[in-house]
């Protein structure tokens, strides 16, 4: 969007109802990260407890990590994805499944009490345990994996209170997770807290595990890894929050590989929980320790003599106490690919992104195995482009149909025509930072065919129009270089514009400078919903934009300084139609590398100076830095803020204030009804 208040906007508006861009889903194992709000119908709920369902492309995910490698005999850890794909809501149906012989899909979708208290389901090889969105906890009790068991998943899965009323307690070996000479385990986006015993214990040899995007608390013990003379355990333990633990977070004993990054670790000031130590490297173990965050930690990170240990890239905030490294350890990237997120989001990335997602489940509904069309830049897919596959979509599909891509970067511009629904563009990568689609076209650049240029819309580096679209593990970017394109007009340059509805972002990044990501409609008079969720969105100027109703839920915007190294700039300009809704950023984080109060949260855009809309923006639940203005809302091309709808509810962080005339908050009352549902109505955005 154009900065100045004049008929340069205008233009731009009239240029918008013109294209339409497609968006992005990601995985968030990788951060890749999930989707959310996936529960069953009441229906489905009517039928037999353990009915045959559909698996979604989130329970049927393989690992990232040590279990991704190939050894043992065992390629990867995929879980029961071969296998059959079954609902649970009590613990005669988990257990009949779980101890089977044969692979299965188990979808947990109920509270299951565990009798007695403790107990521990012993699972076989070849499972995938998944929770159904948010509603699938094993309540006292949790799983165990013996000697040899292999190629089990547990995920999105809420697992808690066995506490005994004694804190270390020695006499109750109740975990949540315990495996005894297991391998190729990946344990992700779970929620495991308040047992009487560890949270997870890596026992006796087992090895090939990766332990990612989990929430760990209340526990006098968090992760114990080793209980063994063999130093044969590899381990990868990435994006997990380990909050108000006292020990073992984790306690790593002769481990052969032990990889931790992106974690963060906190000790809460003022609670009756104290930490002991952070990461320890005891024995002979071989640590490396990576972008990882440590708040308010005693003794962070500790050592044993005979250990090695070596840190790179760790931020470390109101600790105390020991902090140690030394050796040489070994390099990951020799076993298998990955990419860091900076330490200094860690703590935003994992409060938005760790523990179960309510779209991670399945739907006891049978439906159509969608089509799979692959791309390869090396022409080991299908097809070499993203755009080649899109055309390869039927027109009017009547069913899903799933664009894998493999990691690389494709310079291409693509666009989803509204006669092309149900189509996911998915990365294959262990992170949506290893497929990127980018192109550097800006409003001002010329057409190559000299019939103008391309304007706000048409600058697009990926348009979707076509409904239902869904995306993940990718990132999207628009690279234009403005600074050596000072002689062009226009410099609005999108990475991802949307012109439909029910369109589905889960873990993708969408990267640019001026207008990042259009949220459009189809034509005014039309809905177009989209919700982002477990995402990084990044920009300076009016980077979230357009008139759908829309929705970033426990994301991360990022602010960044603009093309001179000044900072400044809007995050949301919605244009918003009279009786719809706008923008909602909720249970999210807003903060950057940029100056102190530069940063307004948003402004209204009357494109084309269209005085009936009424544009919305609502910020709430959300931590703010204090780049963020304390006036944060401001006039736009003659339009008064105070005439739209602009508030806000319950955000905290410095950048955060009370109710003034120039910071209107909500109530409760008016807040029960600016909740992401009510943006979403009739809509489930669920992963397919």
């Amino acid at each position: 969007m154009s900065e100045n208040r004049n008929n340069a906007r205008h233009r731009r508006g009239r240029s918008v109802l013109a294209v339409g861009v497609p968006v992005a889903l990601t995985a968030a194992g990788a951060l890749a990260y999930g989707s959310d709000l996936g529960l069953l119908g009441a229906g489905a709920q009517q039928r037999a407890a353990a009915a045959t369902a559909a698996a979604p492309a989130w329970a049927t995910a393989v690992a990232d990590g040590f279990a991704s490698v190939d050894s043992q005999g065992q390629n990867g850890t995929y879980g029961g994805r071969d296998g059959q794909v079954v609902t649970v809501r009590t613990q005669a149906e988990l257990e009949k499944y779980a101890t089977a012989t044969e692979p299965y899909v188990i979808v947990v979708a109920a509270a299951i009490n565990m009798n007695p208290v403790g107990k521990e389901i012993k699972v076989r090889s070849d499972k995938t345990i998944v929770g159904s969105g948010t509603s699938g906890h094993i309540v006292g009790g949790g799983f165990f994996l013996g000697s040899g068991v292999h190629n089990v998943i547990i995920r999105n899965l809420t697992i808690r209170d066995t506490y005994q009323s004694v804190w270390n307690d020695k006499e109750h070996d109740f975990d949540a997770i315990q495996m005894d000479g297991a391998h190729h385990v990946w344990i992700d986006h779970n929620d495991l807290r308040h047992m009487a015993d560890g949270l997870i214990d890596v026992r006796k040899d087992s090895t090939n595990v990766t332990v990612s995007w989990n929430k760990l608390s209340d526990d006098n013990k968090a992760f114990g890894i080793g209980w063994t003379d063999n130093v044969v355990t590899d381990i990868t333990i990435h994006h997990n929050w380990i909050r108000e633990t006292e020990q073992r977070n984790p306690s790593t004993d002769n481990a052969a590989h032990a990889h931790l990054y992106n974690n963060f670790l906190e000790d809460v000031a003022g609670t009756d929980i104290k930490s002991s130590y952070g990461n320890y490297s005891r024995g002979k173990t071989a640590m490396v320790l990576e972008n990882s965050y440590f708040q308010g930690m005693n003794n962070p990170v500790i050592k044993d003599a005979t250990a090695t240990l070596v840190q790179r890239g760790n931020v470390f905030s109101g600790t105390s106490g020991r902090n140690e490294s030394g050796g040489a350890a070994f390099d990951p990237k020799a076993y298998y690919s990955y990419a860091l997120d900076a330490a200094s989001n860690v703590p935003s990335l994992l409060k938005a992104g760790a523990g179960p997602r309510s779209s991670i489940g399945a739907s006891a509904v049978s439906v159509k195995a969608a089509t799979t069309l692959t791309v390869a830049k090396d022409g080991s897919g299908q097809y070499s482009t993203v755009q080649a596959a899109v055309n390869a979509v039927p027109a009017n599909n009547a069913s899903r149909i799933v664009i894998a891509v493999k990691p690389g970067t494709y310079r291409e511009t693509v666009k989803v025509p509204a006669n092309k629904p149900h189509v996911t563009i998915q990365g294959t990568g262990g992170s949506r930072k290893d497929t990127v689609i980018v192109y550097n076209n800006a409003a001002g650049t010329p057409k190559p065919d000299g019939s103008g240029t391309y304007g706000t819309g048409g600058s697009a580096t990926v348009a979707v129009e076509a409904d239902d679209f869904q995306a993940r593990n990718l990132t999207f970017s628009n690279d234009f270089d403005e600074k050596a394109n000072q002689n062009l007009s226009g410099h609005q340059a999108v990475a991802l514009r949307t012109a439909a509805d029910k369109v589905f972002l889960d873990g993708v990044i969408v990267d640019g400078d001026q207008d990042t990501l259009l949220l459009d409609t189809a034509a005014k008079e039309r809905l177009g919903r989209v919700y982002v969720v477990n995402s990084y969105v990044m920009g300076n100027v009016d980077f979230i934009f357009g008139r759908a109703t829309a929705v970033v839920d426990r994301s991360v915007i990022t602010l960044k300084k603009r093309w001179d190294g000044s900072s400044g700039g809007y995050v949301t300009a919605p244009s918003t139609a009279a009786n719809r809704k706008g923008i909602l950023i909720a249970n999210s984080a807003v903060g950057g590398d940029v100056s102190a109060s530069s940063f307004y949260l948003g402004r209204p855009w009357h494109a084309g100076g269209d005085a009936t809309l009424d544009p919305q923006t609502t910020v709430r639940n959300t931590t703010l830095s204090a780049a963020v203005k304390s006036t944060p809302w401001t006039d736009m091309s003659g339009f008064s803020w105070k005439d739209d709808r602009f508030a806000e509810y319950r955000n905290t962080g410095a950048g955060s204030g009370s109710a003034s005339t120039d910071r209107p908050q909500l109530t409760d009352a008016q807040a029960a009804a600016q909740e992401v549902a009510d943006w979403l109505g009739d809509w489930t955005p669920a992963a397919s």
